[in-house]
């Protein structure tokens, strides 16, 4: 196995000061010799949080945005993420121009493992409980991509050059494991991170509420294999006596972003504008489809408004995977997204400024979870209440307010709770909404595991009303370690499922 070297590369971390991911990762070191610098347990642990943010914010809404119905190109797009627009297995798992979602998710763990053993070594049970929480986190993203991966073997260096891989199955279950791992060792820390941890502060509640939230999405990604389900009721009645709950406001990562290159907030200067306030490319490369604007309008939404510009009054949208050019397409007459300087100088909605905090969950996320969770009996509750609430969170965050009036939206037929036929359904789809630029990639997650919300396939799709299903194993594990890959079997695009997916 190939894991690029995460170097800890890191500033002095006074007053919040910014951290960048380019810092971190230098892909031309030796894979198998992690450079072991003499930093601390403070200066180690805000790098692999701010990575882990990065890889959520960027790389994997890139790829939820494309693949969970959001986005598409313009013209002046049309050639670019060819490979996502195309469902193209062998381009994307390519090593010079790919997308290294296995060598991104393996630097990061390498990174954390690297902070366990040392905070094992020192007793700082905080941060050994941190790390195992997003180790955690950083499996099931693998196991979502890519299904059976390596776990109990992998990390190791040089001294496991050829990791076997162990069925997605148990990696989730192993992942859950760590989670409250990780939980125990937090409550009875006494040495406890402060500025350094960039995402909560030190604070145990939240971070064992941030546990759980993990626990309760990775059980509920298992919802339709039957098989699982006294084990996911072992596992909710954990999280039940472990009694804190879920996360009551957005987990989100700051650093202390500035408005410098490489050290704003990596969606704005991403998908936005750079530090000269300059639009990049992306700005003017990607745009709504219209299923995004057509659900957003069914329901009077007023969040299109506040993600999108008009174009002469009205919200233009384009077709994912189209590759014809039309002056429909162009960027000037399509809706692109919205941010301070489109909504006079003021934060919009899911574009704020170049400092705000990347969020890992969302509160809205983890009300939705909750809300599918009573539903199907799993946990104590009203789901009306739950539902409500996720809505709330998702209006408070991206209008910039406390306590938005989501009544008259809520009170719509179609998208009040007691007039749904069918309440998932209703759940996922509002959950879709707001999962939107936040966490896309956990709205192709549901898709896979549900079929909602109706998400149009690719027009270029290489097979008619094919969607993907994963990624495929990237060369770097065929040149490497190629004996373990082959005996994983098919790892098509189209015709591998991961184990949960079983609709």
């Amino acid at each position: 196995m190939k894991f690029t070297i995460i170097k800890s590369a890191l500033v002095a971390m006074t007053f919040f000061t910014a951290i960048s991911c380019k810092e971190f990762l230098d892909v031309n070191d030796n894979p198998n010799a992690p450079i072991k610098e003499n930093l601390s347990l403070n200066a180690k642990l805000p790098a692999a949080l701010v990575v882990s943010a990065v890889n959520e914010s960027v790389q994997l809404n890139q790829i939820g945005g494309l693949w969970g119905g959001y986005w598409g190109t313009s013209n002046e797009g049309v050639s670019a993420f060819t490979a996502l627009k195309t469902y193209n297995g062998p381009s994307i798992r390519d090593t010079r121009d790919g997308i290294p979602v296995w060598e991104s998710s393996y630097n990061n763990l390498l990174y954390y493992k690297e902070i366990l053993d040392q905070a094992n070594a020192e007793d700082a049970k905080f941060y050994a409980g941190i790390c195992k929480i997003m180790m955690a986190h950083h499996y099931f993203t693998l196991v979502d991509f890519y299904n059976n991966v390596p776990f109990g073997d992998a990390l190791n260096g040089s001294t496991n050059l050829h990791p076997k891989y162990e069925s997605g199955k148990d990696v989730y279950a192993k992942s859950v494991d760590l989670i409250t791992e990780g939980i125990a060792d937090i409550k009875i820390a006494s040495l406890l991170p402060t500025t350094d941890d960039v995402l909560f502060k030190g604070d145990k509640s939240k971070w064992v509420k941030f546990g759980n939230t993990l626990k309760l999405r990775a059980l509920l990604q298992q919802s339709e294999v039957a098989s699982q389900e006294s084990y996911i009721k072992q596992e909710i009645q954990k999280i039940v006596q472990e009694g804190s709950g879920y996360i009551t406001e957005n987990a989100a990562v700051n650093p202390g972003y500035l408005n410098t290159a490489t050290k704003m907030n990596p969606f704005y200067e991403t998908f936005y504008r750079n530090n000269a306030g300059v639009a990049v490319a992306n700005y003017a490369n990607i745009r709504p489809t219209q299923f995004l604007i057509n659900t957003y309008q069914s329901y009077n939404d007023p969040r299109l408004q506040q993600n999108y510009t008009q174009i002469s009054g009205e919200f233009k949208g384009v077709i994912f995977g189209n590759n014809t050019i039309a002056d429909a397409y162009a960027a000037i007459h399509t809706s692109a997204l919205k941010g301070p300087l489109e909504n006079g100088n003021q934060p919009a909605g899911i574009i704020k400024s170049f400092g705000q905090a990347t969020v890992l969950v969302s509160l809205a996320e983890a009300a939705f979870l909750e809300a599918e969770a009573i539903e199907r009996g799993w946990i104590s509750g009203i789901a009306s209440q739950a539902y409500e609430k996720g809505i709330q969170a998702s209006f408070n965050y991206l209008f910039n307010q406390n306590n938005y009036n989501v009544q008259p939206y809520i009170n719509q037929k179609t998208v009040s709770y007691s007039e749904a036929n069918h309440k998932i359904e209703r759940i996922i789809s509002q959950k879709w909404l707001a999962l939107h630029n936040i966490n896309n990639i956990q709205a192709w997650n549901d898709f896979r595991r549900l079929g909602y919300p109706a998400i149009p396939n690719s027009l270029s799709s290489p097979t008619p009303g094919a969607y993907p299903l994963r990624f495929m194993y990237p060369e770097t594990e065929i040149n490497t370690n190629n004996a373990n890959v082959l005996a994983q079997g098919d790892n098509g695009v189209l015709t591998a499922r991961i184990w949960w997916d079983v609709k």
